[in-house]
């Protein structure tokens, strides 16, 4: 199986690059990993409403030009599907079970996602209704992926 995150923004902080770093190795032993940074766009202070949807806009299209034909795609949204660690799992295993051996996880950047990158995706996924970084996002992300697999592979690790 295939996975990758496309993300907007860069990583700043090291021990979030390490966890990403340590995650990113651990899964190679259950799938081809790619991490995609697009570039975010700055956002001044008191950025209005017009500015914001344009800002969104542009970091759409770098999302959705870093989206493969074909993938299957997974959004982060709060107005997504809420899950269990054990449903994802699940959820993932009967995707590889369809065929769908290349899965594309989306992380918006600080402003949300433009619309047209929520009507590409085939599923929207919700961790909670809260905001997090976009940075630590990733590192969440990554985790419950890895999890995934282990439950999977009825490995331990998700107790």
């Amino acid at each position: 199986m295939k996975i990758t995150l496309v993300t907007v923004g860069k990583i700043k902080e090291k021990y979030f690059t390490d966890a990403i770093r340590e995650y990113s190795k651990r899964l190679s032993r259950y799938c081809k990993l790619e991490l995609i940074e697009v570039t975010d766009e700055k956002t001044p202070d008191g950025a209005g409403e017009a500015l914001e949807r344009q800002i969104k806009e542009k970091e759409g299209e770098r999302i959705l030009r870093s989206v493969r034909d074909g993938s299957y795609v997974i959004v982060l949204a709060i107005e997504g599907k809420r899950m269990s660690s054990e449903k994802l799992s699940e959820f993932i295993g009967d995707l590889g079970v369809r065929g769908e051996s290349d899965l594309t996880f989306i992380i918006g950047g600080s402003l949300g996602l433009d619309p047209r990158v929520l009507k590409r995706a085939d599923f929207l996924l919700s961790f909670s209704d809260m905001t997090f970084p976009h940075q630590l996002m990733r590192v969440i992300l990554l985790e419950q992926i890895y999890r995934s697999f282990r439950i999977l592979q009825n490995e331990p690790y998700h107790k």
